[in-house]
């Protein structure tokens, strides 16, 4: 910025894509310069704004995730398998049977920072390439990105992976189609999907579960496909006196990095909507969706597939439903915009993650795919929902 003319000085400011520097800066440090010229209306949230919120609300699920990995770890070197070396054992020894909270707060810290460091990273090479290549300006929607990305993830992921995932998500579901507020697909899923796919014996082995060596855990999800948790005769309202279901509320099972804590979920989702960044309406629809499909196929049942029996409850908090209803559902870019269309389209979501999770034992975790799918109808029910409202209107003015 030069020159002491404030209109000049405001235009550089908000130059596209010409500074690093001052994209840093208003990154971290918002500005008070008042504008000047002609009257205009400023909004009190931006896009920098909306993603620290989110960034905030992710925090209770993060920190979360970061105790409870080293807690798997501590049970699993309990158990006879060994500490993975890594940056917690040259910082601070070995975590044992009789390391505490913080040790394994700081277990969890270790594994998970490098993931995250990788997904900023490489996320905001791609973003600096593709701003310099349109003469656009940075957006802050990598922080978020890379966010929720490293908690959707196993603790045990290679770095590798996670740039790749990364690249494929950012650059073939958000960067292709004009950046940020023009993608229809949620980039960090489409990221994860992309590993899901292309590498399912090193992605989605039960072994990137619990960062040991030598130790395979499984999640609930995963042992309820396989026949291991029995929900025979269990209605959905046993789950509230059931030590297990309560596990799996607060957190305290094998799974990836933010997605075991449903409370902790809750809390950060619950201020996102609040804050009426996220519709309460696609969590609504997800939620009833879900219920109404998990409620039928109990109804239903089946004497060869153990997923038939699985009662809302458990599907509440087990795999990646939670984080999925509360923060992925929700992306304001890839949802639906109207009122009526964003309950069908967390409707459907609900709908989906239930069948895939029941018709599909083998795709134990089924959020992915339904958030994905219904990404691609939700410009078809805004769409619908404006044709029925302009035909409702020409009726009504009797034209």
């Amino acid at each position: 910025m030069s020159g002491s003319n404030p209109k000049k000085r405001q235009e550089a400011y908000y130059a596209h894509g010409n500074s690093m520097k001052a994209f840093m800066r208003s990154l971290f440090v918002a500005h008070a310069r008042p504008t000047s010229g002609k009257v205009h209306i400023r909004d009190g949230i931006d896009v920098k704004r909306t993603m620290w919120v989110v960034m905030w609300c992710l925090v209770p699920a993060m920190l979360f995730g970061l105790y409870n990995q080293g807690l798997q770890a501590q049970i699993a070197i309990t158990g006879g398998a060994e500490a993975a070396n890594g940056l917690f054992t040259a910082l601070f020894g070995e975590l044992n049977a009789d390391s505490g909270a913080l040790a394994k707060f700081a277990y969890g810290a270790c594994l998970f920072l490098p993931i995250y460091v990788t997904a900023l990273a490489v996320n905001l090479f791609w973003e600096i390439v593709f701003a310099r290549a349109r003469g656009q300006e940075l957006h802050e929607g990598f922080l978020v990105t890379s966010m929720l990305f490293a908690l959707i993830l196993p603790i045990s992921t290679p770095l590798w992976m996670v740039a790749l995932g990364v690249t494929f998500g950012v650059v073939m579901a958000k960067e292709v189609f004009g950046g940020l507020g023009c993608n229809f697909l949620n980039p960090a899923l489409a990221g994860l999907a992309f590993l899901y796919f292309a590498y399912p014996t090193v992605f989605a082995a039960p072994e990137q579960l619990v960062a040991v060596d030598g130790y395979t855990g499984a999640t609930d999800l995963a042992l309820a496909a396989k026949g291991k948790l029995d929900f025979a005769d269990y209605a959905w309202y046993q789950a509230f006196t059931d030590s297990a279901w309560w596990d799996a509320f607060l957190g305290l099972t094998p799974g990836a990095i933010g997605e075991t804590s449903t409370l902790a979920l809750l809390i950060g989702g619950g201020l996102l909507m609040l804050s009426s960044l996220s519709s309460w309406r696609i969590v609504a629809g997800v939620f009833i969706g879900m219920v109404a499909t998990a409620t039928l196929f109990n109804v239903i049942g089946s004497n060869s597939n153990p997923m038939f029996a699985m009662p809302w409850t458990w599907h509440l908090v087990t795999g990646g439903f939670a984080i999925g209803m509360l923060f992925m559902a929700t992306d304001p870019v890839t949802s639906t915009y109207t009122r009526k269309g964003r309950w069908a389209y967390g409707i459907l979501i609900g709908f989906m993650v239930v069948l895939v999770r029941v018709v599909n034992p083998k795709m134990a975790e089924g959020m992915m795919l339904a958030i994905l799918f219904s990404n691609l109808w939700a410009p078809i029910f805004d769409y619908l929902v404006a044709r029925t409202n302009i035909k409702r209107r020409l009726a009504r003015n009797g034209i």
